[in-house]
């Protein structure tokens, strides 16, 4: 019991720390690729508008705009994970991610991550 309070309190201070933390109203708003980034740990490591750990959603967005084969690309590195296009810090593989989930999480990345 006390390690799941303790996760549990871990969870609140990173959703806090990254912006995560919000009515439930709002988060149904959010366009589905958020919600799915949102729900699988995608917001610990990136932010919609500023570097994290990882680059921002929208840098994303800016270094592979106008590049036909960019949704094959960041699907492959969302699911595979990989290093060394934004530094030395690795992305973690989302093996366990649907296929249909990365694609949407893609294609809102990819649309610039518009809130709405």
């Amino acid at each position: 019991m006390k390690d799941a309070v303790a996760g549990g309190v871990i969870a609140l201070i990173l959703a806090a720390s990254t912006g995560l933390v919000g009515s439930a109203a709002h988060a149904a708003d959010a366009p589905r690729g958020q919600r799915i980034a949102s729900a699988n740990a995608c917001m610990g490591c990136h932010a919609v508008d500023r570097k994290l750990v990882g680059p921002s959603f929208q840098q994303i967005a800016a270094r592979y705009k106008g590049d036909v084969q960019a949704p094959a690309k960041l699907v492959r590195k969302v699911k595979d994970g990989g290093s060394g296009v934004w530094g030395m810090i690795p992305m973690p593989a989302h093996q366990s991610m649907s296929d249909a989930d990365i694609h949407a999480v893609v294609d809102w990345v990819l649309a610039g991550a518009p809130p709405k």
